[in-house]
């Protein structure tokens, strides 16, 4: 089964890729608010 990964169909791919980009995105946007935040609480 894992020797097939290779030839994982092209619509499979990009719905990973796409995954794997906005789960990148929340966790910049996350990582961002709480920096935020902790300035907020420094102040």
């Amino acid at each position: 089964m894992m020797n097939n990964w290779p030839f994982i169909n092209g619509a499979y791919g990009v719905t990973v890729i796409f995954l794997i980009a906005a789960a990148g995105l929340t966790l910049a946007r996350y990582r961002r608010a709480m920096a935020r935040l902790k300035q907020a609480e420094e102040l």
